[in-house]
């Protein structure tokens, strides 16, 4: 039995990232030959192709897209074997990708991110921030932000905290509209629906004493970012159901009241997920490390 040819899936990871032989090349330190030698000796290994080639541009075949994952893990585990190997403090350099939710990126993690700059200035961050969920392996990030209730899956899991979810409304829409004494009254009251969820129209609720009971919430406002209800909620416009990193300051100030307490829709968390592999570049570990002292 012949050794798989790790040299060849991680060039094709590279490949497949800058889009480019060329700019595979310069990155590898290798000549454009070698590379393209090495994607066409894959291909032949697999008997089937990874790129369509054009004479100004390559993209990914069906094959390609379904494999690169694969090599993108490999290409993770060759590098922190060999970094594992070695001295690390020489090798906090280099690039991070990092996932996390919009709002939260911006409120909370932006700072921690230009602290983290500072104190390890040969490391380059790219940042995504989207509310949607994004497939870690597919999309090549090496650890996301995530504030969910996390589904059993293999991804490394470290949570940092948890995360506090309050049904608000401001005292002048209370005072015109009446307070709910129950979950079923939301379903009277003008309601703001995150739709970033897998059925925003049907409001599974527990209580205390872990009571559940089912609400379908009369929508005057949906949108897949919570952020964006604060002004209206302020504004007495509707009953909002928001985490503390959003509300806090707002109820704080009174600008909103905390209605339905011990209510919820769910328990969530703050946590850092991560590829499978316990193996990982000493920069991604210095940023995990990062996040788990600051975001607490």
């Amino acid at each position: 039995m012949s050794l798989p040819d790790y040299e060849a899936w991680a060039i094709f990871a590279a490949v497949a990232r800058l889009g480019s032989f060329t700019a595979a090349a310069d990155e590898l330190s290798l000549s454009k030959p070698t590379i393209s030698k090495a994607i066409s000796r894959l291909e032949q290994a697999l008997g089937t192709v990874l790129f369509h080639r054009t004479s100004r541009k390559i993209s990914l075949s069906t094959a390609g897209k379904s494999l690169l994952p694969h090599a993108q893990q490999i290409a993770r585990d060759g590098e922190a074997a060999m970094e594992a190997a070695r001295d690390t403090t020489h090798l906090l350099k280099g690039q991070v990708r990092l996932a996390a939710p919009l709002s939260y990126g911006l409120s909370h993690l932006a700072p921690v991110i230009a602290d983290f700059m500072c104190a390890y200035p040969e490391i380059t961050v790219d940042l995504q921030l989207d509310d949607a969920r994004v497939d870690l392996i597919e999309e090549g990030f090496d650890c996301a932000i995530r504030i969910a209730a996390l589904a059993d899956s293999s991804l490394r899991a470290i949570k940092l905290r948890d995360v506090d979810t309050y049904f608000i409304a401001a005292p002048g829409y209370l005072e015109r509209m009446g307070q709910p004494k129950t979950p079923g009254e939301l379903s009277e009251h003008d309601c703001f629906v995150y739709s970033n969820t897998p059925n925003p129209e049907l409001w599974h609720l527990t209580g205390p004493d872990d009571q559940t009971v089912n609400v379908r919430p009369r929508c005057r406002f949906r949108s897949n970012n919570g952020d964006v209800f604060l002004p209206a909620l302020i504004a007495g416009r509707g009953i909002g159901y928001l985490p503390d990193f959003l509300c806090q300051a707002a109820l704080d100030a009174g600008n909103l009241v905390n209605i339905l307490p011990g209510w919820r829709l769910g328990d969530i968390a703050l946590n850092i997920v991560m590829p499978p592999s316990r193996l990982r570049p000493a920069r991604v570990d210095a940023l995990v490390n990062f996040l788990k002292e600051n975001l607490r």
